[in-house]
């Protein structure tokens, strides 16, 4: 498989939150590699703290490796600036994707690095054949990429999680429509303690 294509704010038809801040040194969004680990893990850090740990997307990603195709970061001036990884999860019976965790710098926030990150991602996404991709999150942040509130009690998350949170994405058409259930682990790529978030059945 070829590598994702490397995308700018400036090439081509500039999108319109890369416009607005036409006067700035545009960023660059392009594959993860193993050398940013170090920068998005403290990028991270900086952006949810200690406290992300407690949450349900956290449990979920313990002892599961994301997928490496689909990690993107937003470079500007040397200077990594946001972050966008997705998880394998499983609902129900079937496997999708977990978006996130998504980072942007704070001082960076409002000019689109997020929005063109996940954009980045789900196109990457749909060409690898993923169904759809789940997240908890704000709708209105996320309805800019495609992501709506899915039907309370369809689709749950383990711990307390607001259901009108639980955000889905089709990337192939019809995928949401039969989706539901727990969502868990869909396996364990590293021995770690399975109770938490729970194993899908295999």
């Amino acid at each position: 498989m070829l590598p994702p294509p490397i995308l700018s704010g400036f090439s081509g038809a500039e999108p319109s939150h890369v416009r607005e801040g036409a006067k700035e040194a545009a960023w660059t969004i392009r594959a993860e590699t193993p050398d940013d680990a170090a920068p998005i893990a403290a990028l991270v850090e900086r952006g949810f703290g200690p406290g992300r740990y407690a949450k349900s997307a956290y449990r979920l990603r313990e002892g599961v490796d994301q997928v490496a195709a689909l990690g993107f970061v937003a470079v500007e001036n040397g200077v990594l600036r946001g972050s966008v990884r997705f998880w394998p999860v499983a609902v129900g019976p079937r496997t999708v994707l977990l978006l996130g965790p998504l980072a942007v710098e704070t001082a960076q926030r409002g000019r689109g690095i997020g929005v063109q990150l996940m954009e980045t991602g789900i196109a990457a996404a749909r060409g690898a054949g993923w169904p759809a991709i789940v997240l908890v999150g704000d709708e209105p942040y996320y309805a800019r990429v495609g992501f709506s509130k899915l039907p309370p009690g369809r689709v749950r998350f383990p711990g307390p999680v607001d259901s009108s949170r639980i955000l889905g994405l089709s990337l192939s058409a019809g995928a949401l429509l039969n989706l539901s259930g727990e969502v868990r682990r869909p396996h364990l790529d590293d021995p770690v303690c399975a109770g938490g978030a729970g194993l899908a059945a295999q």
